[in-house]
């Protein structure tokens, strides 16, 4: 067993291999879980089958598989996967080969063979001869790889290749995306020559550890009458590395950005019910995962965006926070296995509950408690980003969930600023304009105090329903002032939650909090320093100065009108 760390691949493996009927095992099985100081751990299993029938097949299954392994990790990294699996495989054939061209004793000496080899988050797979190779994934049984056998009449079960059968040997290479909770499963033909796939896929999901489970395939198919030798070794997949800038950038700068589908459809077993939101960039679906039975919201870009590179990278960005990002407090983003997915969109759970932005618009309205709950649940999530590097950039109510079991996600990550990804030009900085600070307009990129600014703004109207500087238009440079006090619209509301919440909104930024985590701790302790619950009545002036000026200005002028008259 090997269990990767946060981000490294984490796997456990279990074989099982039995003689049966056979008065020899020409079977042979291994693997090796990595090698200490590579840059990355990939993991290599194989299994190899000796040629019946012939000299030397045992000795030709254990040469395969332990020169394979041996010879692949010790060819440099640089090459890459497919080249370093393909010419361990090449030097093992042509020893084997060779071998059995010059040594009696060894005449022709062959074996099938079947690799599986897990580098990151790929699964690779090289293949020669009638071994097989299968991934159980999200409920379906795949088979990774083709028998290579004559295949008719008398010969049906003949090899028409083989490690050993020619000089050059002609072997099979495929590789599929990983995802969490895979399991692998490489066996010979004793068993898979016995058990249908669906048994295979009946023992494999009973998910019992892997070496019980490929105790029971072998034991399974010996029961069925197999009358050759039989192997079988699992592997499950336990964690993976995060998905890096080219992994994510390569596959969907790879997907078609197609017309935008209807209510009814199905899309790579997706099928697409009420749309939850249509707006100008994008389309989003309550949809319904057929392969597992659960339901997801599925997001569509709108075809018009088709040529905006920036458009894609907000895919890009969602799938890298998602990757790195584990909280209870942010929206997580579902990946779809590479192979299933042929259009771009991105899959995500559907959250029960509502935006902070649809429950601020019925009644009754926030109390301090609940308000200060919300809005130290939303620190959270904004602390969890800043932890790693990642700027939200549009923290807004319309972005936060407030879940039925009184859980918060904050969602809505295409904008975000990511450490290492590409961002928006200069003048093309994103946001929503009401909950921007005002740097932003000059240009800035976003960081953690422009994060605070907006986190100031969604509180402030959490409480107030309005916006403490107005409603700023779109592309407009608004001119920021004071903030108009909560008292104005809350008159119910504590002094200190209007000092606090104003320090966030200050339009210097090195006058704001330090970071989120000290807004949080202003929240939930100003009361316990802050003197009266209630604030004092403030003057007219202080609550409303627009109206403090009319109603001076009246009384100057009947003061001028009342002198004249005098006179």
């Amino acid at each position: 067993m090997a269990n990767g760390a946060q981000h490294d691949l984490g796997v456990r493996v279990g074989f099982a291999s039995e003689t049966g009927k056979r008065t020899a095992n020409e079977d042979y099985v291994a693997a090796c879980l990595g090698q200490p100081g590579a840059l990355h751990r990939d993991v290599v299993a194989a299994v190899a089958d000796g040629v019946g029938g012939h000299k030397g097949g045992r000795e030709a299954a254990e040469v395969a598989v332990r020169s394979f392994i041996d010879a692949y990790y010790s060819l440099p990294e640089t090459l890459g996967v497919r080249r370093r699996a393909a010419r361990a495989l090449e030097a093992a054939n042509s020893w084997i080969y060779g071998q059995g061209r010059v040594d009696a004793a060894r005449s022709g000496m062959a074996c099938a063979f079947s690799s599986i080899i897990l580098s990151r988050r790929q699964c690779h797979v090289i293949h020669i001869g009638d071994t097989r190779a299968y991934r159980l994934s999200d409920g379906r049984l795949e088979r990774l790889t083709q028998d290579h056998i004559a295949g008719r009449g008398d010969l049906a079960h003949m090899l028409s290749r083989a490690i050993g059968f020619e000089e050059f040997a002609r072997f099979d290479y495929t590789s599929v995306g990983l995802r969490q909770h895979d399991r692998l499963l490489i066996c010979s033909d004793g068993v898979h020559g016995t058990l249908g796939d669906s048994w295979l896929q009946q023992l494999l999901e009973e998910r019992t550890p892997p070496d019980e489970s490929a105790r029971s395939i072998v034991d399974a198919a010996l029961a069925a009458g197999s009358s050759d030798n039989t192997t079988a070794l699992v592997l499950d997949v336990v964690d993976l590395p995060p998905a890096d800038r080219d992994d994510l950038t390569h596959a969907i700068a790879t997907l078609p950005i197609l017309d935008l589908p209807l209510s009814g459809d199905t899309i790579d077993d997706f099928a697409l019910h009420d749309v939850l939101s249509d707006g100008r960039y994008s389309r989003l679906f309550k949809a319904t995962d057929k392969r597992v039975g659960r339901d997801v919201v599925l997001k569509f870009p709108h075809p018009r965006v088709a040529s905006e590179g920036s458009y894609r990278l907000a895919f890009v960005r969602e799938a890298w926070v998602a990757a790195r990002v584990r909280s209870l407090w942010i929206g997580e983003i579902i990946e779809v296995p590479a192979e299933r997915q042929t259009r771009l969109y991105s899959a995500m759970p559907l959250y029960e509950g509502e935006t902070l932005e649809q429950r601020l618009k019925r009644a009754p309205r926030l109390s301090l408690s609940e308000g200060i709950a919300i809005a130290t649940k939303l620190v959270r999530a904004v602390t969890a980003l800043h932890r790693a590097g990642i700027i939200h950039r549009d923290i807004k109510p319309d972005n936060v969930i407030l879940l039925k079991d009184g859980g918060l996600r904050l969602v809505d990550l295409g904008v975000a600023r990511v450490p290492l990804l590409e961002d928006f030009p200069a003048e093309d900085i994103p946001g929503t304009a009401s909950y921007m600070a005002p740097e932003l307009f000059g240009g800035k990129a976003g960081d953690e105090a422009s994060d605070l600014f907006a986190l100031g703004v969604t509180v402030y109207r959490m409480f107030t329903a309005n916006y403490p500087f107005g409603e700023i238009e779109p592309f407009s440079r608004p001119r920021f002032g004071k903030p108009a006090p909560l008292s104005r619209y809350r008159p119910d509301l504590p002094a200190w939650l209007d000092a606090v919440i104003g320090k966030a909104l200050s339009i210097e930024p090195a006058q704001r909090f330090g970071d989120a985590i000290e807004f949080a701790h202003e929240l939930e302790n100003g009361a316990t320093w802050a003197g009266p619950a209630v604030t004092t009545r403030k003057s007219l002036h202080d609550r409303d100065p627009v109206t403090f000026w009319k109603v001076l200005c009246a009384i100057l002028a009947l003061i001028i009108v009342a002198l004249l008259a005098r006179h």
